[in-house]
């Protein structure tokens, strides 16, 4: 990783992120950490439109300073609309000049081998590939961005991260310093496959009628709408999620004045595809509501075995 000038000194001016890289090395994640954190995030946005985004230099068309406008990240990569990284940087240059703005441009790197394992794992063809292997992309548009690594103010080599790892980078340069030291994390995992193997926190979500016996249900997972609506009709669902909620906005204010830093609370169900990761996605959106920032993490989820492994077990 380059060095790079402090991501959480307090702004003067509206902060504005650029995230771009490589396909498959975490522009995606990234951009979803910064929602998190707070930032108004645009994905796969055409940089000559950059100037008419953020606006004017004299304010027009805003009610509030630049230092009270919230932080903007804007994503982009090969694929977007007109991309010529020459032109995007002297775009860049020209906004990084006003006074009213601070302009960062992220730049997330991977090696080659490693993103041919992710494309092939998840067998998505290499958008500049053509008929041509994953590799002939991938080296074709490092080759392309090139210049845009040169030129960014942070590179991140995200290799030998986990989609956990790079989510923890980025809340430790870009949270505002005035957000919670602690870190949160909520995961949904299977029993049938063991306990996590690091959990504060595991609630034991088996108690709720299971969605893998209703034939319609089982090939979904706890983040469709019919899953959801299937679990909420359970009578004990509504106390017993409340009764958590409440339990975690006791503890966790606690946790972070001991001086904890991280905190892991794990759901867990049969095959973890359905009851725990449906919990896990309320508990985020409700714990957000409340002012804190976890990462969500599906441990079994598409796991074809977790089917196998639950069908053989009672509800």
């Amino acid at each position: 990783m380059s060095a790079e000038p402090s991501a959480k000194s307090v702004p003067s001016r509206q902060r504005v992120l650029l995230v771009t890289g490589l396909l498959g090395a975490g522009k995606t994640t990234a951009l979803r950490v910064l929602e998190d954190l707070g930032w108004e995030t645009i994905d796969n946005f055409p940089v000559r439109l950059l100037e008419q985004l953020v606006g004017p230099a004299d304010g027009s068309g805003t009610d509030k300073p630049p230092q009270q406008r919230p932080p903007l990240a804007i994503g982009f990569d090969s694929r977007t609309r007109g991309f010529n990284p020459h032109q995007i940087i002297e775009r860049v240059k020209k906004l990084s000049s006003r006074s009213d703005v601070e302009v960062t441009t992220l730049f997330l790197d991977c090696s080659g081998q490693e993103l041919d394992r992710r494309y092939n794992e998840t067998r998505r063809r290499h958008p500049l590939a053509a008929d041509m292997p994953a590799a002939s992309g991938i080296a074709a548009e490092r080759e392309l961005l090139e210049p845009l690594r040169r030129w960014a103010d942070m590179v991140i080599v995200t290799t030998d991260f986990s989609s956990n790892q790079l989510q923890q980078v980025i809340r430790e340069r870009f949270a505002p310093l005035s957000s919670q030291r602690l870190t949160l994390t909520l995961s949904s995992f299977g029993f049938s496959r063991g306990m996590p193997p690091v959990a504060d926190l595991v609630f034991d979500m088996r108690f709720l009628d299971n969605p893998h016996w209703d034939d319609a249900l089982r090939p979904l997972t706890g983040q469709d709408a019919a899953v959801g609506e299937y679990i909420r009709r359970d009578p004990a669902y509504a106390e017993a999620f409340a009764r958590i909620r409440d339990l975690l906005l006791l503890l966790l204010p606690r946790y972070e004045a001991q001086g904890k830093a991280y905190v892991h609370v794990a759901f867990g169900c049969t095959g973890g595809r359905h009851r725990s990761v449906f919990t896990a996605e309320e508990m985020g959106q409700a714990l957000r509501a409340s002012g804190f920032s976890p990462t969500l993490l599906h441990r079994n989820l598409g796991l074809r075995a977790a089917d196998l492994v639950e069908g053989g077990q009672t509800p």
